[in-house]
Order: C-alpha cells, then sequence, then structure tokens
C-alpha cells in the first residue's frame, strides 16, 4: 500500500505540468504522426512496442549486476560488454517510451515525466559504470552499476503504474461488450452519408456512418487513448480520431495509421423499417 502511495503522489504534482507540456510539445515535433510515430508505437506490431523494449536494457543490466555479485574477476569483460548492450538497447526504448508519453496527459503525463526522468538517471549511471570499466576501475564501475539500477527499479515501478493504474498504452475498448442481439438505436435518418453519428448500445458508445445503402459500425471510444470518434473526420473509407490522429477503416476497424496499434471493433449494422439496428459483429458463415 505504501508503494502505491508513491505514484499516486506524483499524480498530484501540478507543478510538473509546465515542463511535461514543454518537453511534450518537443517530442511531438521530433516525432509528429507518421511513419516514425507507427514504428515507435508498434502500430506494425500490434500492441505497443515500449514495454515489449525495456526487457532488453533490464535484462542485460540485471545479467552483469547478478555477473559482478556471482561473477568474480573472470566476468568482468563480460559484464561490460552487457552494461554497453544495455546502454544500446536503452536508446530505441527511450525513444518509443517518449513518444507515447506525448499522447498522454494529466496526471499519466506527471507520473510518465518522472518515470523517465528516472530511466534517465538509471542510463547515465549505467554509462558511467561502462566508462569506469573501461578504464580497469571495476569497483567504481560496479558502484555505478547499483546507482543505475536503483533508478531503474523505481523507473520500472513507475512504469507498471501507468499500465496497470493509469492505463497508458492498454486497449480503451477492452471492457465494452455490446449487445449481442439486433438493438434499436435510433432512426435512420439520423446517420447522413458520410456523416459520424454516434448512438449509445446498451451502454457503448457506437460510431455510424452511412454509406450509401450501407451502415457501418465501430466501437466510438477510440482503442489508442480513448478519443471520441464521433468528433473526427471521415474520408476515403476511413475515420480519424481528433485528439491524436489514428486512422481506422470504417470497413472493418484495422488501424491505417497510428499511433493506435488495436483495431476498433466493428458491429454489425442495418436499417429495419426506417430504425437502426445494431449488434456486436458476428463473423459470416464460412
Amino acid at each position: 500500500m505504501r508503494l502505491r502511495r508513491f505514484p499516486e503522489a506524483i499524480e498530484e504534482l501540478s507543478f510538473l505540468d509546465p515542463p511535461s507540456d514543454a518537453v511534450g510539445r518537443v517530442v511531438a515535433k521530433v516525432v509528429p504522426p507518421g511513419r516514425a510515430k507507427d514504428l515507435l508505437s508498434g502500430t506494425w506490431l500490434g500492441h505497443a512496442l515500449h514495454p515489449l523494449l525495456t526487457d532488453l536494457p533490464i535484462g542485460f543490466w540485471t545479467s552483469a549486476w547478478m555477473l559482478d555479485i556471482v561473477g568474480g574477476r573472470q566476468s568482468q569483460a563480460a559484464a561490460r560488454q552487457l552494461v554497453g548492450l544495455g546502454i544500446l538497447a536503452a536508446v530505441p526504448t527511450a525513444a518509443s517510451g517518449a513518444s507515447d508519453w506525448s499522447d498522454t496527459a494529466g496526471s499519466e503525463r506527471r507520473v510518465g515525466l518522472v518515470h523517465g526522468a528516472a530511466n534517465s538517471v538509471a542510463l547515465a549511471a549505467f554509462v558511467a559504470s561502462y566508462l569506469h570499466r573501461r578504464k580497469g576501475n571495476r569497483a567504481k564501475g560496479i558502484a555505478w552499476t547499483w546507482v543505475g539500477a536503483a533508478a531503474a527499479t523505481v523507473g520500472g515501478h513507475l512504469g507498471g503504474h501507468l499500465i496497470g493504474a493509469l492505463g497508458v498504452g492498454v486497449d480503451n475498448t477492452v471492457f465494452e461488450v455490446g449487445p449481442q442481439d439486433w438493438l434499436d438505436v435510433g432512426a435512420a435518418t439520423d446517420a447522413r452519408e458520410g456523416c459520424p453519428h454516434v448512438v449509445d448500445a446498451a451502454g457503448v458508445p457506437v460510431l455510424i456512418v452511412r454509406q450509401g445503402l450501407r451502415l457501418l459500425a465501430l466501437a466510438d471510444t477510440c482503442t489508442h487513448r480513448g478519443g471520441p470518434l464521433h468528433e473526427g473526420t471521415v474520408d476515403g473509407g476511413c475515420v480519424t480520431c481528433p485528439w491524436h490522429g489514428s486512422v481506422f477503416r470504417l470497413e472493418d476497424g484495422e488501424v491505417e495509421r497510428g499511433p493506435a496499434t488495436i483495431p476498433q471493433p466493428r458491429y454489425d449494422a442495418r436499417e429495419r423499417h426506417g430504425r437502426i439496428e445494431i449488434r456486436s459483429f458476428t463473423p459470416p458463415a464460412r
């Protein structure tokens, strides 16, 4: 319980907002929506890239730390190499984390700033460790490894809070359960050609767009950060989230452009007796 209070206290630190916003603007300029953003976000992977990458520097550095403890002097060359590999792996890891963090706001942005700062301290400590090891000063190298391990542990604790408690990087529609049977959600005239329209389907907001005689329906809550898709734009058979610019195909909800990594849940929709009816998507029988 006491450990939980640490990140919760950071959530309330409003003085972190100005530096967070300043850094966030820089990151957004360096990594605008596009191919680089999609690469760092993990759009191509189907889930967030950053948590996967964190295993690399943590694994390398932890292995070096353990070799220092149990390996003795005969393992010092291997420990130095592991520290160096961790430093190299930390670069893309930090880049992907910064990209994800730039899309946050409020409490998660505050915690994310401290998370990034702790990991930056860890990286600096391991760089110092590597340099001392290269010079043959094993004792100082080991000392800096312990400093880096402590900072990385703080960063890891805050990273877990960002995902588990604040939902950064998770599917924002995962707990939305739409109707299994056809449900009347409004008049057919409410859905106009090419215009985003939102309906309530048993407590779940659903986006409906008319295309000729067809009604296309997706979850209205953006899987990325929960943006309302009906407030976005519809063009070329796609809808663009108004918050961070993710683009989804109306036909099947697939991601056309990130930073979203997870497709939008789709719904069946039909017009019947002048009314709109929807249900959770049922794959056609083979």
